[in-house]
């Protein structure tokens, strides 16, 4: 191999080392916001980002702003409309995908007591009243003729 072989073989791999080490500091980044809609918390970024500003998504019981870096093991807890989230992050995704790769990035770490509550409300809130469920709509014409003859 002759000098300039060797110093263009050496400018190559010193700039696959540089490629390589910027695409990790990148992957070390990465805003609270982002996290929460990369993993599916939030519909839009926006709304992830004012949650964060309006002190709905906390670390260690403080609230946070939508810019603070999030880490490999840290908690949040994060209350959407329906639900209080209580999440420990074990990846970084800077992507959003579907759901079933974006679970992989956190794990659901709620009280149970928590859970309960959310599914005591859905019970309650399914809870049949005496009138027609909203669903099924106006009776048929034979079941009106029917009800009429029942109630003759």
């Amino acid at each position: 191999m002759d000098r300039d072989a060797f110093f263009i073989y050496l400018w190559r791999d010193k700039k696959k080392e540089n490629t390589m080490s910027s695409n990790t500091e990148k992957s070390d980044k990465l805003r609270v916001d982002k996290y929460l809609w990369s993993i599916r918390i939030f519909k839009t970024r926006s709304l992830a980002a004012a949650a964060c500003d309006s002190g709905k998504v906390k670390q260690e019981g403080t609230a946070i702003k939508a810019a603070k870096q999030v880490h490999v093991g840290d908690e949040y807890d994060v209350r959407t409309e329906g639900r209080l989230w209580r999440i420990k992050v074990t990846g970084l995704l800077h992507t959003r995908v579907q759901y079933s790769e974006a679970i992989k990035y956190y794990t659901d770490i709620t009280p149970a007591e928590e859970l309960e509550r959310l599914q005591m409300a859905r019970q309650a809130s399914s809870f049949h009243t005496g009138k027609r469920l909203s669903k099924v709509g106006r009776p048929t014409k034979k079941e009106r003729r029917d009800l009429d003859e029942f109630m003759d």
